[in-house]
């Protein structure tokens, strides 16, 4: 069966992030999507993302196989640097 996803044109436009926060709890993961602008003090969550553990790690995936796929005509991803920063405040 094919899935036809629609979109607003809002959502379709997007929205620019630079970092994300992650947590978890049993049941769900929480993806928080936030743009930080330079030099200010404070950061804007622009979306937040709930999802179950199986959705996580199927995400998890989809990103990895993307960015193997990125880095292979690309160049690899270099992380090295002030802006190296861990995404994950996980609460147990």
């Amino acid at each position: 069966m094919k899935l036809e996803i629609q979109m607003s044109d809002d959502v379709a436009s997007g929205q620019y992030i630079n970092m994300a926060v992650v947590n978890h709890n049993e049941s769900e993961f929480v993806i928080d999507c936030i743009y930080i602008q330079p030099q200010a003090a404070k950061a804007r969550v622009h979306s937040r993302l709930i999802t179950s553990p199986h959705h996580a790690k199927r995400l998890l995936l989809a990103l990895q196989n993307n960015i193997d796929r990125y880095e292979q005509t690309h160049g690899a991803i270099d992380l090295i640097g002030a802006d190296n920063q861990l995404m994950n405040q996980s609460k147990h």
